[in-house]
């Protein structure tokens, strides 16, 4: 990889939110505190799931990998920003670009898929009572999230591999707070055609498809909910998939508004800022939303406190 000029590529430069110096240490309180409260809140998920043999299920296997996932996804580039503020630095290694857009999109292709996979799980749990634990077996579930990784991995990995053959001139400033694939092509002497194309076409693959996956399943559910005469019967079938679909309408959502933003406005900045909703804002309020509407994961929790309440007491007896 080489400019114009032959020079090798040593890094890049993240110009971040702001320049002004007396917004840093906001921007740095702001982001902690929100990266912070991702890893404990779906922290505590995972460890409730683990913890409590009555959620060993098929819903809570899934809803323990998205929570995983959610740790992960904001780990790829807001560590990376606070340690920038920190050092008051603004470049990011050639590798570390191409390593933190790898992970980037893993994570969010990985966020996309599962939540298609969760939808199929309660499709099969209101549409197929009586055969759920037969259709969604263990060695099923195992090669549900497998299947999820190998996709996002492929995907991330031919992106990052066509990023990899692009040249660069002169100019190295990435207007976002991350190495977004969209801002690196700007930068780019090389033609892009083709590697906007793959973008098109894994945006088709890995996003419209999972969408139709999920209005095919939750289409089916609302058909089978209505069928069920009794109010209760039917309050009761909505109230196992609304935590999973109030996340799909944040996920969903959120992208929607940063693509329909960036391309209103042709800003940099307003993109950077609207990334940060579905990117950190998204993976936040995850854990807050399954704990809120979901009676099996408070009860969860509050056992999980309770043990680890124990557990303290004894140690400082």
């Amino acid at each position: 990889m080489e400019r114009g000029n032959d020079t090798p590529i040593s890094e890049f430069l993240l110009l971040g939110f702001s320049d002004e110096p007396a917004l840093q240490p906001l921007i740095f309180g702001i982001f902690i505190s929100m990266y912070l409260t991702t890893v404990l809140g779906n922290l505590l998920i995972i460890m409730a799931v683990i913890s409590d043999l009555h959620l060993h299920t098929p819903m809570y296997f899934f809803l323990s990998n998205l929570s995983l996932v959610d740790i992960c996804f904001p780990s790829t580039t807001i560590p990376k920003m606070l340690v920038n503020i920190l050092t008051q630095s603004k470049s990011i290694t050639y590798a570390g670009c191409i390593t933190q857009m790898y992970f980037f999109l893993l994570f969010a292709g990985l966020d996309d898929i599962l939540l298609t996979v969760m939808a199929y799980d309660r499709f099969v749990a209101i549409c197929h009572p009586l055969h759920y634990m037969v259709i969604m077996n263990p060695r099923l579930c195992g090669l549900l999230v497998l299947v999820s990784w190998i996709m996002s991995a492929l995907n991330s990995l031919l992106q990052s591999i066509m990023v990899l053959q692009l040249s660069f001139c002169t100019d190295f400033e990435i207007a976002h707070y991350f190495c977004e694939i969209q801002q690196v092509f700007q930068l780019a002497c090389s033609d892009t055609f083709l590697n906007n194309m793959v973008i098109y076409f894994a945006a088709m693959l890995l996003g419209a498809g999972p969408l139709t996956g999920i209005i095919y399943s939750y289409s089916k559910i609302m058909s089978s909910i209505c069928g069920i005469p009794s109010a209760q019967g039917k309050y009761k079938a909505f109230s196992t998939c609304a935590s999973h679909l109030s996340v799909v309408f944040l996920f969903y959502g959120t992208v929607l508004g940063v693509y329909l933003s960036s391309a209103a406005t042709h800003s940099s900045n307003s993109s950077a800022a609207a990334s940060v909703m579905y990117a950190v804002v998204t993976p936040m309020l995850n854990p807050f939303i399954y704990s809120l509407r979901n009676k099996d994961i408070k009860r969860a929790l509050r056992r999980f406190y309770g043990m680890a309440g124990t557990k303290g007491t004894i140690i400082l007896r």
